[in-house]
């Protein structure tokens, strides 16, 4: 009986321990790109920079952030200050790219409706589905043909129409073309005869979802103005004071550095909190 649970004790702890002596080779892993990754890259093509890849962009932004580090220091030899420029220069393009994706999207957010209506005429002059979004790239607003032709291109190569229009979603990156270009699709898969109706009824919320936001976003525009000029004043004053020998000798010592870091690291928690307050909450891609 000892000999038994001797034997069984040590087929629990190989069988344990089997991972590890014999890995497992040749089994390929589902792994995917990690949020932070994925979501540079969303941020990527919807400011309409879909050929610019993750490590290029972080690359760029560690150039910047080293050139005006060694700038601001040459200029005001003040080290606390020279990090805190590289700090800000180190985010800086994740902002402009944030930016320029925001204001690409209010751009379109004006056109999506034009697009359903073009999707509507093609559809009621009795077009395919596939040949009515096709059209769009012909007919439909400026500023959304281009990511309409790349579909023409991939639809008359590989006639997939699910595949292509989920690359679509991927070049267009927003939100509102996700729930237009899923009506199709479940119009594409399921069928129906309602769906010029579907697709009028989404234009008219379009429209109105459209003309809130500005109103709201005009309203509350001074709000990410004064938290822009809080963040900003103090800086310019402190670079200013800088330039003065006696004023880069006290921000040089241990207690200076501390001062200047404290001030960016409470400059950056205010500037976030102002703009949590200001900003309405963006639509999520649900659709992906």
């Amino acid at each position: 009986m000892t000999a038994f649970w001797g034997v069984l004790l040590g087929i629990g702890v190989l069988l344990v321990c089997s991972p590890l002596i014999w890995p497992a080779t040749g089994i390929p892993r589902a792994t995917g790109p990690s949020p932070a990754v994925d979501l540079v890259r969303t941020r990527l093509a919807q400011a309409g920079l879909p050929r610019v890849t993750v490590p290029t962009f972080v690359a760029v932004s560690i150039v910047v952030a080293l050139a005006v580090t060694t700038l601001v220091f040459a200029l005001v030899p003040v080290a606390a200050l020279a990090v805190a420029a590289g700090v800000f220069a180190l985010v800086l393009p994740g902002v402009l790219v944030v930016q320029r994706a925001r204001a690409r999207r209010r751009a379109a957010r004006v056109v999506w409706p034009d697009v359903v209506d073009h999707l509507v005429s093609a559809v009621r002059s009795g077009q395919a589905l596939p040949d009515s979004v096709v059209t769009l790239a012909h007919t439909g607003p400026p500023a959304t043909r281009e990511p309409f032709r790349a579909f023409e291109a991939e639809y008359r190569s590989s006639g997939n129409f699910a595949l292509c229009l989920t690359r679509l979603k991927d070049r267009l990156g927003d939100p509102v073309a996700d729930r237009i270009l899923e009506t199709l699709r479940m119009s594409r898969e399921v069928g129906g005869s309602e769906l010029t109706l579907v697709l009028r009824n989404l234009a008219a919320y379009l429209r109105q979802e459209a003309a809130i936001r500005s109103e709201v976003e005009a309203r509350q525009s001074w709000v990410m103005n004064a938290a822009r000029l809080g963040v900003a004043a103090p800086w310019l004053v402190l670079l200013l004071l800088a330039t003065r020998p006696e004023a880069a000798a006290a921000y040089n010592t241990a207690a200076g550095g501390l001062l200047v870091l404290g001030g960016l690291v409470v400059s950056v928690l205010a500037y976030r909190l102002m703009v949590r307050l200001g900003r309405i909450p963006e639509e999520k891609r649900w659709f992906r």
